[in-house]
């Protein structure tokens, strides 16, 4: 409710002003497809909202010209319908490829076909008022800061690395008897937000050369999408540490489930406020602290995971801004902190 609440009441508001502007300042038809427009363009993540526009009017104007087109040449019959939505569907395919775009233009081809010429032109003109309703409130009104963006996809990402960490330490402490045997179900699901922090990475850049307002934010967000291309490598580390963990014997197993859930704890603080310094120092400090007296010898397995442990601080100091050269430096020499940057402003979206 919290994430989700504003963007939503701005969809209900830009809904009802394109009703308004499509039935009381343009005389046509009851406006049935303005605020639709408007809906459809704003319902994406933010970030999105502005190419999603763009690609509903792209949609909407080549169904209705293929659609007058069959109608013309076909009439009504049956064979117009599946010639003009085959024929929007391989355009939209060649011009853009997304599926909103082909769904538009399918749309835009079947109320063409179906009610002739003028429900068309109807339709061009309501996707018209919805797309500009869309794009003042997505790119002048409320345009969203790339690096809160952005940040917003990190936390999230930082927080299921935390959560599946935990899971897997509370899978090392059970008996072998209770164990569900679901650590890597709940593991894959990082993946996705792997993939969505990917995508916010595009959309924070899209945001940032195409909104106005938010173009000198061009040089913070270069410096927090370094942080946050780490974070791909901090969760590859991460699945390396439960696949190697759970190789371990028994008694390895849970000797290192108080570790697992050490570095869980200091994921979870980073992933509560990833744009704020105190809080980056702490996480580090606390992950620091995880392999500060960690044993350099012993049973090979043991060394081995005591490595990964390593390399899962290290890739933390390093999504935290720390220096590369630094952050291995501070692993070795069991350091109790690293020199962390100011991180670039950033502000809620």
């Amino acid at each position: 409710m919290r994430d989700n609440l504003w963007p939503m009441l701005q969809q209900a508001v830009a809904a009802a002003l394109s009703w308004w502007i499509a039935d009381d300042l343009i005389d046509h038809h009851v406006p049935l497809f303005a605020p639709i427009a408007t809906l459809v363009a704003l319902n994406t993540p933010l970030g999105g909202r502005g190419s999603n526009t763009v690609r509903v009017l792209v949609g909407v104007i080549t169904g209705v010209v293929v659609g007058d087109l069959a109608y013309a040449l076909l009439g009504h019959g049956t064979a117009a319908f599946g010639l003009a939505v085959f024929a929007a569907l391989l355009i939209t395919l060649v011009l853009d490829g997304e599926r909103i775009t082909m769904a538009q233009a399918a749309v835009g081809a079947v109320i063409c076909v179906a009610a002739g010429r003028q429900a068309g032109t109807n339709r061009v003109l309501d996707a018209l008022v919805g797309g500009a309703v869309a794009l003042v409130f997505s790119q002048l009104l409320f345009p969203v800061h790339p690096v809160s963006l952005l940040r917003r996809a990190e936390s999230t990402t930082l927080s299921g690395l935390a959560d599946a960490l935990e899971f897997t330490a509370r899978e090392l402490d059970a008996p072998e008897e209770e164990r569900t045997a679901r650590t890597w179900e709940e593991v894959r699901t990082v993946y996705s937000l792997l993939d969505d922090l990917g995508r916010a990475r595009a959309d924070s850049l899209s945001v940032a050369a195409r909104t106005l307002h938010r173009r000198r934010d061009r040089q913070p967000l270069s410096r927090e999408m370094a942080d946050a291309l780490h974070l791909d490598l901090l969760g590859n580390s991460c699945f390396t540490l439960v696949r190697r963990a759970l190789s371990l014997d028994a008694a390895c197993q849970r000797e290192f489930a108080p570790v697992l859930r050490d570095l869980s704890g200091a994921l979870a603080s980073f992933a509560a406020a990833p744009g704020s310094r105190p809080v980056r120092r702490h996480a580090t400090r606390w992950a620091l602290g995880v392999v500060r007296n960690a044993p350099d010898a012993g049973p090979a397995p043991a060394v081995a995971m005591w490595e990964n442990v390593r390399l899962v601080v290290q890739d933390v100091l390093i999504s935290a801004g720390a220096d590369t050269k630094a952050a291995e430096r501070a692993v070795r020499e069991g350091a109790e902190e690293v020199q962390l940057p100011e991180p670039p402003r950033g502000r809620r979206p």
